[in-house]
Parts: structure tokens; C-alpha cells; sequence
């Protein structure tokens, strides 16, 4: 098999002159036939990065379109009276498509060439063990949720927010699909904190491999989709672990404007009080679920209360697009 990869891809054979195929699992070998099936690493990588991008975006966002369609599943709902329609998950995919192809696919591309500047591998083989890659996963879910929480907040003034973040609060009851529906250069800002970590550590630690980033990636993808899905489930990480946003955190931020800014975690959101009216929502929920209301009677009470934060959501939202470039309010 080598001898006929040579043949047909002569960088086949610089890659793996000294690998000994007997020692790699079945991953691996699959991750060797992809570079010798391409034949130059250069695209093999790029493309390959790209495809997983679009694989795990949309294929993580099936599910939660097949559940918005089923009622069964409405009681898990957060905002149970906004269900997406075909036409905004399609408008929304759009969106999406638009900013993958424009936007991300050139940062994907260009950023293996710079992270193997940095020291990253790429083609090598075998994959470091997951005890290796463990640590350097938990720097970049810790690195970017700070990132995206301080740039989340910059995006909230004034002309930022009117001429930028504005379109990513579209939906004050999001979706899977809306994850990614952002002005262009939202996605660059806050995509930064997705690979600026793997970027910092690569110029610091040297011993980072690119299978650990896809890995990073994917679970960096399934929490933003699973945080936009507008579900709240029993079995819902957050309540396995408590420092988790999830979904309930970040679905109050679209309904409400105000609070909840990180991504992944709590943490930032409470040392520095950006989770307040938050706290107060979440304290009247529960106080309503002692009260041994009727279904009916519940549900009645829960609309109010999001129609209440609704309507300070809009009038913040008006206060923050009100200020001009020199931060004082425009006058009519």
C-alpha cells in the first residue's frame, strides 16, 4: 500500500519514510490515509479542518431542528411560545453559510500554516495520549470563555452593538442554527478567542498537535449549538455541573439583553456581577414552583415574567443603541 501511495503522491513518502504502521490504531491509520490519499498536507489539512467545521456545526444542529418540531418536548422549552419557523431557520442558515464560506474558511485555512510556525503538528503520527491532551483543552475552554466574556461586553456598547452584535440578537429566543448567525465581524472577534488559545500555547509549550485542536473545536461547537438551543433539560450539563452556562444561562442574555455574557462557564459572569437580574429571574422561578401552582396557572405566570424581561431587554437594548461614538445619548 505505501509503495503505491508513493508512487501516485510523491510527498507520501517524506511524510512517513520512518513510521511504523504497526504501532497505530485504527484512528490513526485512517488519518495517514487521508494525507497520502490527498498527497500534499498543505491541503489535506485545510480542507479536512474546514469539513469538520461544517460536519459538526450543522450536524450537531439536526437534532435540536428535528425537537423544535416535535411538541412532546415543548415543556423543556425555556421560551415554550417561540418556536423557530422553517423560514427563520432558513434565512438563518443563510447567515450562517455566508459567514463560513467569507469569513471562517480563510481563518481555517491560513491558521494551521501559523500554528505549524508555531510548532504545532499536523500529519505526525501517533496522536498524543489523552492524558497529554486533557490539560491543553481545559487552557482553551478557560481561555476562551474569559476572551469572549470582557469582548461579548465591548460588543454591547453602543456602536459596536448597532452596527455589529445587533444582528446576533435577532432571535430573543434562539436556536441551534443561530449559534453562528452574526455580522462578519463578530465571527472574526469573537472567533479569535477560539484559536487565539491553541495559537498562545502552541508559542509557548511547542507540543501541541492539530488532532487536539479538532477535538477543541468540536466541543467548543456542540456548547455554543447546545447553548442556543433554547432547552433546558434534566439531564442538561449544567445540572451535572453546577459552573456550567448551558442553555438556560445564555437563553436569558438573548431574552433579556442584560447579564450572562461568558460562554462555557459562570465564572466571570459572577466575580464581576453581570449575572444579577439573572439571579433575581431564576430566584422568582423557583419561588413559583413552590407554590403548588396548576399547570395552567405556572405556564400563565412564566409568560409574564418573560414578557416582563422581554421589555427591559428592548428598553437597554434602546439605551445602548441611543449612545453615539462619544458615549452620550443622542437627542431626537
Amino acid at each position: 500500500m505505501n509503495s503505491t501511495a508513493a508512487s501516485v503522491h510523491p510527498s507520501a513518502d517524506m511524510l512517513y519514510a520512518n513510521t511504523d504502521f504497526t504501532q497505530l490504531n485504527w484512528l490513526e491509520m485512517q488519518w495517514v490515509n487521508w494525507y497520502l490519499w490527498i498527497g500534499n498536507p498543505v491541503i489535506a489539512t485545510g480542507l479536512m479542518s474546514f469539513l469538520l467545521h461544517e460536519i459538526v456545526y450543522f450536524g450537531r444542529c439536526v437534532p435540536w431542528i428535528i425537537i423544535d418540531s416535535i411538541p412532546y418536548f415543548r415543556k423543556w422549552k425555556l421560551q415554550p411560545n417561540k418556536i423557530p419557523t422553517a423560514q427563520e431557520q432558513w434565512e438563518c442558515t443563510k447567515q450562517v453559510l455566508f459567514s463560513h464560506f467569507m469569513v471562517e474558511l480563510p481563518v481555517i485555512w491560513l491558521f494551521h500554516p501559523l500554528a505549524e510556525a508555531f510548532g504545532m503538528a499536523t500529519w505526525q503520527v501517533p496522536f498524543p495520549s489523552w492524558r497529554h491532551q486533557l490539560p491543553q483543552i481545559a487552557f482553551f475552554f478557560v481561555f476562551e470563555d474569559m476572551f469572549h466574556f470582557f469582548a461579548h461586553q465591548a460588543l454591547h456598547w453602543g456602536p459596536l452593538y448597532k452596527h455589529i452584535h445587533k444582528i446576533h440578537h435577532k432571535y430573543s429566543a434562539p436556536f441551534g442554527l443561530a449559534a453562528e448567525y452574526a455580522h462578519p465581524a463578530e465571527v472574526m472577534i469573537l472567533g479569535t478567542g477560539t484559536i487565539a488559545g491553541p495559537l498562545l500555547y502552541c508559542w509557548f509549550r511547542r507540543d501541541l498537535h492539530i488532532f487536539t485542536v479538532y477535538v477543541w473545536i468540536t466541543l467548543r461547537l456542540f456548547q455554543a449549538i447546545d447553548a442556543h438551543s433554547g432547552y433546558d433539560f434534566p439531564w442538561s450539563l449544567q445540572h451535572i455541573v453546577p459552573f456550567w452556562s448551558g442553555a438556560e444561562h445564555h437563553d436569558f442574555h438573548h431574552m433579556a439583553f442584560v447579564n450572562n455574557f461568558s460562554t462555557s462557564f459562570r465564572w466571570c459572569d459572577r466575580l464581576f456581577g453581570t449575572d444579577k437580574k439573572y439571579q433575581e429571574y431564576r430566584a422568582r422561578i423557583d419561588k413559583m414552583k413552590k407554590l403548588n401552582l396548576s399547570k395552567e396557572e405556572f405556564e400563565k405566570m412564566e409568560r409574564k415574567m418573560i414578557a416582563e424581561a422581554e421589555q427591559e431587554g428592548l428598553r437597554a437594548e434602546a439605551e445602548v443603541e441611543a449612545y453615539s461614538l462619544t458615549g452620550k445619548k443622542k437627542t431626537a
